[in-house]
């Protein structure tokens, strides 16, 4: 996956005036912290922070934080948002190293639902969490976790430890033994067996 890259600046100014001055500069204010060093007061350009928000790979990945000639990878931890406005006005960068292991939350999804006995007989996929928590190594933290549903039938459940994980990622113990998603019979599949039932009666 292609680094995002935040161009940040230094704040001189911390707590809530110095926010407000960025803000009112058209940056973004935030706050560098994690590792051995101290937490560092920093600020992104506005339209800068907003397209890398919005291309969807800010919010939980690895970016790469720019100062001057300087670089280092981090993970977006939090952005807060103006409840009004819904801009963002303040977010929280973490410092990692290449390898470190991260605890952070995976989006699921689904494909080749086509090629689902149970889905192709009208049953339902009920999807019972949709973000699943891994141990991953910074360098490899995926966009997505993907659950092939070729050939499940209904009953069938995915739980977080049947997920394929990349190379050094484990499902937090919390999540692995979670149900992820499961084939049912649908409503409709039920009411034509209760009246299938009924007419035999």
């Amino acid at each position: 996956m292609a680094d995002i890259v935040l161009n940040v600046e230094v704040r001189d100014r911390t707590g809530t005036g110095g926010s407000r001055e960025a803000r009112r500069a058209g940056k973004v204010p935030g706050i560098l912290y994690g590792g051995d060093r101290d937490p560092v007061a920093i600020a992104v350009k506005s339209n800068e922070f907003r397209k890398a928000l919005h291309s969807g790979k800010l919010l939980g990945h690895r970016v790469t934080l720019k100062y001057g000639d300087e670089t280092q990878p981090v993970i977006a931890k939090d952005v807060q948002f103006h409840p009004v406005t819904d801009e963002p006005v303040h977010f929280d960068l973490f410092r990692v190293d290449g390898h470190q292991l991260i605890k952070i939350a995976i989006p699921v999804h689904f494909k080749n639902q086509e090629a689902s006995p149970g889905l192709k007989r009208g049953g339902t996929l009920n999807i019972a969490i949709h973000e699943v928590e891994l141990m991953v190594p910074a360098d490899a933290i995926p966009e997505e976790l993907v659950v092939d549903l070729t050939g499940l039938d209904i009953g069938a459940a995915i739980r977080g430890a049947d997920l394929v994980l990349p190379a050094g990622a484990k499902v937090s113990a919390h999540d692995r033994d979670l149900t992820v998603a499961s084939i049912a019979t649908s409503s409709a599949m039920q009411a034509e067996e209760a009246e299938e039932g009924a007419a035999e009666a």
